[in-house]
């Protein structure tokens, strides 16, 4: 990853129409701040500070909008074949950070299932991690702890997300979104029970009240955990998403700011593979371990929904892999 003037900023006319909006109201804000500045400054040299500082800012604005960040991805999908198998592919993928959001789903304090917590609270620091590269390098953190919002109603950042606009969605955003027989096959796992692959099965009730604390939330951050999201990524021209979080065949695949609901939307959407897991008993068919059928649903997603990444493609080195995976 690397800071350069970007060939594909303005990859299309929309691209440079909303940056031109954006440089406007910023100026706009400054102009008027600048305004109210002089008017109550008398001393000739102060005002020329004043002046100095204007231009100095609407410069650093200016470059802001013509240097980008880039992300260099490497991504993976499953192409489908003339004989309809599936081939893996490999595509190396360079995206804008300023154009990009990250979703964080459902990373609960605590799960209904003793298992899930613990998953949970494995990834979490190599999650962080992630997030925290990528807001540096100016990538929007969306964090999505569905059915907390109570705990956060004067959190910053979920007035944040309240205070984007409303917008028409290409296909009307739902509060689920279930699977959708038209574009992929039946999932490669029974979830039917649930999916708790502890020993005796936990008892199913609302545990979580937020998110787990070891993701931070910072100044610039959003939370909801609805089309509000959505809503956001329109305001600031954002047209790539990252998803990661729990549980894939659940609420990644199923709510309004994740996989299935974004890509309806024409968002170029990418699932960060290593840092997710299921609802899946290891007890019901395909009959394989957990982790294995984690991956099996992975696959799912690569055929049918969209590539897949690795916190490698920010964080360098190895993805990040479960205790309990067997090398």
């Amino acid at each position: 990853m690397a800071t350069v003037i970007s060939n594909n900023y303005f990859k299309n006319v929309g691209d440079s129409c909303d940056c031109l909006l954006v440089l406007f109201i910023r100026m706009t804000i400054f102009a008027s701040q600048l305004k109210q500045l002089l008017q109550s400054v008398s001393d000739p040299m102060r005002k020329f500070t004043a002046i100095f500082y204007f231009l100095f800012v609407l410069a650093s604005i200016n470059e802001s909008l013509l240097v980008a960040t880039e992300l260099d991805l490497n991504t993976r999908y499953q192409n489908k074949t003339a004989d309809g198998t599936f081939g893996l592919m490999n595509e190396k993928r360079t995206l804008v950070a300023e154009q990009t959001a990250i979703v964080v789903c459902d990373m609960w304090d605590k799960h209904w299932c003793k298992g899930a917590t613990q998953r949970v609270a494995e990834m979490a620091p190599r999650m962080n991690a992630v997030i925290s590269k990528a807001r540096e390098q100016g990538v929007l953190i969306i964090h999505c702890p569905s059915n907390t919002l109570d705990f956060y109603k004067d959190h910053p950042a979920r007035k944040l997300a309240m205070s984007a606009p409303v917008v028409e969605a290409k296909v009307p955003l739902q509060t689920w979104c279930h699977l959708d027989p038209e574009n992929e096959a039946a999932l490669p796992i029974d979830d039917s029970d649930g999916g708790c692959d502890d020993e005796p099965m936990c008892k199913n009730y609302k545990a979580w009240s937020r998110q787990i604390e070891a993701i931070e939330i910072k100044d610039g951050d959003a939370i909801t955990d609805s089309a509000e999201a959505y809503n956001l990524m329109k305001q600031r021209g954002i047209t790539n998403v990252i998803a990661m979080g729990v549980h894939l065949n659940m609420c990644v695949l199923g709510r309004p700011f994740s996989i299935r609901q974004m890509v309806y939307q024409d968002q170029n959407v990418f699932l960060m593979r290593d840092l997710t897991d299921t609802m899946y008993n290891s007890r019901m068919p395909p009959y394989v371990d957990h982790f294995s059928g984690t991956d099996l649903v992975v696959d799912h997603v690569e055929k049918y929904w969209c590539p897949t990444i690795t916190s490698a493609d920010f964080l360098g080195g190895k993805p990040f892999v479960f205790a309990g995976i067997k090398k």
